[in-house]
């Protein structure tokens, strides 16, 4: 499966948004602050989120994005496919020419492999995924570092994970 740059970002700006915005509007600022990512990229991939009606704009002071649905109405799937990502483990995009203009020896198998991983990522919401320990562990910790607040983690604690 090639996913690239461009589905990988999405789904970390996703996240962030659903995490943050459980108590306000998020910037594009802050999310490229605490990701890491090009703000002019986050723009591009938040036009395609908003056009695909994922995300919402709200102007005004205070004002950023929020999830236009519920976090457990995402799912990572649709995520990938908003930013035009496509889901596929085969040479030939689907097409069933890979060799020749014809099928190849394991064309039905990377097939296969590409419904797999869809199904899998269509099954796992936003919420799923934020309701993971580790993940919200990540997203404090990424908050404590934009917002210069020294960062104490697990093995400092003595908690081993």
């Amino acid at each position: 499966m090639r996913l690239t740059t461009k589905g990988r970002y999405a789904v970390t700006a996703m996240l962030d948004l659903a995490y943050h915005s459980e108590k306000k509007p998020v910037t594009l600022t802050d999310i490229a602050k605490r990701q890491e990512i090009s703000l002019s990229y986050l723009e591009q991939l938040f036009s395609r989120l908003r056009r695909y009606g994922m995300v919402e704009g709200v102007r005004g002071p205070g004002g950023g994005y929020q999830l236009s649905r519920r976090a457990e109405q995402i799912s990572i799937a649709e995520i990938i496919s908003a930013v035009d990502e496509t889901i596929d483990s085969t040479r030939c995009g689907g097409k069933a020419n890979c060799q020749s203009s014809q099928p190849c020896l394991t064309h039905d198998l990377w097939m296969g492999l590409s419904d797999q991983i869809r199904q899998y990522l269509d099954s796992i919401s936003l919420h799923d995924v934020l309701m993971r320990k580790s993940v919200r562990q990540v997203a404090e910790r990424q908050d404590q570092q934009v917002s210069g607040q020294r960062v104490e983690l697990p093995l400092q604690r003595g908690i081993r994970s």
